[in-house]
């Protein structure tokens, strides 16, 4: 009796969890997906549940626009979330697409890439560009940015000096700046390294940088392999965070992010990490970025450059944590020496949407 008794506990069990047991490879329902998003207003940790859900599971629903703006207000338009759920409609409605390359045809591919990659910063042109600036701020977590900083600023970039910048706007004002290997004196949150140095980290032997394939995707109307990556700190020799307030600190940090690679052209379309491994008690907690690739036309030769970028810093002060955050626009690339002219749209910049890669003519 008493066996029996065990046998019936199991059997109960055992069926209260099979719909997590068995169900896991069903795709996604439009109830599960919306139920999941509004748990993310209780646990905001629960991202990486939905996104690993749309990956792995797919869609059984047609992705409309009120999906989508739903998926923005309840996920604080978090990119990545946005992203898996347009790869799971697209594997939805085409699976052989969306299929994975076989192992060996994932590290040809990349193979390629950093072939590719690797010669075209060999090649890179001497250049000038101007960069639009938005800089805005929120609580952590929370995803209510607000602006509080526009600026204009000329880089140029040569083989023999690097990158160059001269602040030429801040906030509406032109202002007469010295050029320099930094933003000057300038308070706030600055990045740099979008030309060259980000990429070409990914494949120097010293990184180590471990590559696996991920994912299928599309970026603009070019079809993407994703690959993540990891570059431990004690390999990351030109990575890390600097923090300038009446001090000046910095702390190494490792990498983990993911890149998209063209298959057909074998270039990086984006590039997406995040920083690890930061000092604790270093003021920047957390950072990440993200750049996306555009063909651009500079005499006559066309180049693949960032188009725009986007990165966060969480900063922890008097022990409240808040978010920098610059998304940086790429306009005009000239050959250098040429004079980057401020124009009326540059004191008032508007938002614009992010490029869509085109494979050039």
């Amino acid at each position: 009796m008493k066996r029996m008794k065990k046998a019936i506990v199991f059997i109960f069990l055992l069926s209260s969890f099979a719909p997590i047991l068995f169900g896991q490879d069903k795709p996604l329902t439009q109830a599960e997906y919306v139920k999941m998003l509004y748990g993310l207003q209780k646990n905001p940790s629960g991202k990486a549940t939905i996104v690993e859900a749309l990956r792995k599971r797919g869609i059984e629903f047609v992705v409309t626009d009120g999906i989508r703006s739903l998926t923005r207000s309840k996920a604080a338009n978090d990119d990545e979330l946005k992203r898996a759920l347009e790869e799971a409609d697209r594997r939805r409605q085409n699976p052989a697409s969306t299929k994975l390359p076989s192992q060996a045809e994932s590290e040809a591919i990349l193979a390629k890439a950093r072939e590719a990659t690797l010669l075209a910063l060999d090649e890179m042109p001497d250049f000038v560009v101007k960069q639009r600036i938005t800089r805005s701020a929120a609580y952590a977590g929370t995803g209510n940015w607000r602006p509080y900083s526009n600026l204009v600023i000329a880089v140029s970039y040569s083989t023999e000096k690097g990158e160059q910048y001269q602040v030429l706007v801040l906030d509406g004002a032109r202002v007469d700046a010295q050029k320099g290997s930094n933003y000057g004196g300038l308070t706030g949150a600055t990045t740099a390294g979008e030309f060259v140095e980000n990429l070409q980290k990914l494949f120097k032997p010293e990184s180590k940088t471990k590559f696996e394939v991920s994912e299928t995707d599309v970026v603009g109307n070019r079809q993407a392999l994703v690959f993540t990556y990891q570059i431990n700190i004690e390999n990351n020799k030109n990575g890390g965070v600097v923090y300038r307030n009446v001090l000046t600190q910095s702390s190494p940090a490792g990498e983990v992010g993911k890149i998209w690679v063209d298959r057909e052209a074998f270039r990086i379309l984006r590039l997406e990490f995040n920083l690890t491994d930061i000092e604790r008690g270093f003021p920047i907690t957390a950072f990440q970025s993200s750049t996306d690739y555009d063909w651009v036309k500079i005499a006559d030769e066309n180049y693949l450059l960032p188009a725009k970028s986007d990165a966060k810093f969480t900063v922890r002060e008097s022990n409240i944590l808040t978010q920098q955050r610059n998304v940086i626009l790429f306009r005009n690339y000239q050959k250098y020496g040429s004079e980057v002219r401020v124009l009326d749209d540059d004191i008032t910049p508007t938002p614009e949407p992010t490029p869509t890669p085109t494979k050039p003519d």
